[in-house]
């Protein structure tokens, strides 16, 4: 291998293999392996929060049936991607559970997998993954337990549909050593990932990242180049990644701080791949609740796995009974599976899976996630508590976000009379984020109350 302090701009040894096999000299087929590592969690400091107090960002449901990393999940299957890890952490309970029971191996290929890594204790190491980088190097000797050439790295929670075969035959073509998903149509705009300033060719002369979480900056005296949004997500070549973690940084924790702006200071080449279809990051409760209602939106096509026949987007199959309607009014929503409904009333909005909902009752431009059991005699852990899981008789929620398992009594208003944008109301059971109204999970709200 050569060494960090020799000039990785040459070309690797996979790629001159390559090109002998193109030339005939060598007949041997260019290899396609290519697995994926999926981030399904962050760090405890979720900007969901409180969706995610007891729960990963990438396990928070969405539009009614699914859940946020189904649509990473389903990239990789549609993209032909079926060697998959998830490395998870923080509140990964629900998620390791669902990636177990959704993917067992049913959509993959016959020797295909999506494998959880959790956080680990070993001899060697006796902690908690440190970040990104640190649970990569932790978990080198599973990862390359098959022969690949490069790892596609993506986080757990966006919203997007991508053809990741096109981001990784963009990276071999361009013989880079690391290749970066940009977001196209967000200039100058730091998401969360940093923003790399590439020339006329992608390649990136710049890596710059918020000075309040980094203190990495990288300089160039290049000439100017076009600023794009990272995405996250990145195409590493094998060895470079190993060499990187293992031996130019051993003791670094974070991919996206530490060890891409690392790999620019030796000179690798790192290439930009434009991304110019719909992406939505997650990055607040304002960005989740947007997503939400843009799925209901199919005419505008911005985000259409959800009914495309070519590219769907798998999740757990759970067997529910279809949703009872009973004498309700639903516009431009969309109903989960397993819902009871009665004379209510339902104007865009995504009501999740066994959700109840009591007679005239209105629910408008909101997110009702549901309910993992049905429930109608208002107990709790064998406790009485009168109101059962659901939207009791005669409430009114407008603009709010309502987490699983919550119940929400008769005649209850939630409607941000007051027109607040922040608030901590947490000891009753919500918070305010955005004028969004957000009902905790399990919360109950007594009959009779207005938010």
């Amino acid at each position: 291998m050569v060494h960090p302090s020799q000039d990785w701009r040459y070309v690797s040894f996979e790629f001159i293999g390559q090109e002998l096999a193109e030339s005939g000299l060598l007949e041997l087929p260019f290899p396609t392996s290519k697995p994926a590592i999926v981030f399904g969690d962050q760090s405890p400091q979720s900007r969901l929060y409180p969706l995610t107090k007891r729960r990963s960002e990438a396990a928070v449901p969405i539009a009614g049936n699914y859940r946020l990393v189904d649509a990473v999940l389903s990239n990789c299957i549609n993209s032909n991607i079926t060697k998959i890890y998830a490395l998870t952490q923080f509140n990964s309970t629900s998620l390791n559970s669902h990636i177990a029971r959704a993917y067992s191996g049913a959509r993959l290929s016959k020797d295909g997998f999506v494998e959880v890594i959790a956080a680990y204790q070993s001899p060697d190491d006796n902690g908690w993954f440190q970040g990104t980088a640190d649970a990569i190097r932790r978990c080198l000797w599973v990862l390359e337990e098959y022969p690949v050439d490069e790892f596609l790295i993506l986080p757990g929670h966006h919203l997007y549909r991508m053809d990741y075969q096109k981001l990784i035959d963009a990276h071999r073509r361009s013989k880079a050593h690391i290749t970066v998903s940009l977001f196209s149509t967000t200039k100058n705009e730091d998401l969360g990932f940093g923003i790399f300033k590439l020339d006329s060719q992608n390649e990136v002369l710049e890596f710059r990242e918020n000075e309040e979480i980094s203190n990495h900056h990288f300089q160039t005296n290049k000439h100017d180049g076009d600023e794009f949004p990272s995405m996250g997500i990145y195409v590493i070549n094998r060895d470079v990644m190993r060499m990187l973690l293992t031996e130019a940084f051993p003791n670094v924790n974070d991919l996206k701080s530490q060890v891409i702006p690392g790999a620019i200071s030796l000179g690798m080449k790192i290439n930009g791949y434009l991304f110019e279809g719909y992406w939505e990051d997650m990055r607040s409760i304002e960005a989740y609740y947007r997503a939400n209602m843009e799925t209901i939106r199919r005419a505008n096509a911005m985000y259409n796995s959800f009914y495309d026949r070519d590219s769907p987007l798998y999740t757990l199959p759970r067997h529910l009974p279809p949703t009872l309607v009973r004498d309700a009014v639903i516009t431009d929503s969309i109903i989960g599976d397993g819902c009871i409904l009665s004379k209510c009333r339902i104007k865009g909005t995504v009501v999740g899976i066994r959700t109840r909902i009591g007679d005239n009752a209105v629910v408008e431009d909101s997110v009702i996630m549901g309910s993992d059991t049905y429930d109608h005699n208002g107990m709790s852990d064998g406790e009485a508590i009168g109101i059962p899981i659901g939207i009791g008789d005669g409430s009114h929620i407008r603009k709010a976000i309502i987490d699983k398992h919550a119940r929400i009594g008769k005649n209850v208003m939630i409607m941000n009379k007051d027109n607040v944008q922040e608030g901590n109301r947490e000891a009753n059971g919500y918070i305010i984020s955005g004028g969004i109204i957000v009902v905790i999970r399990s919360a109950v709200i007594p009959d009779g109350t207005i938010l």
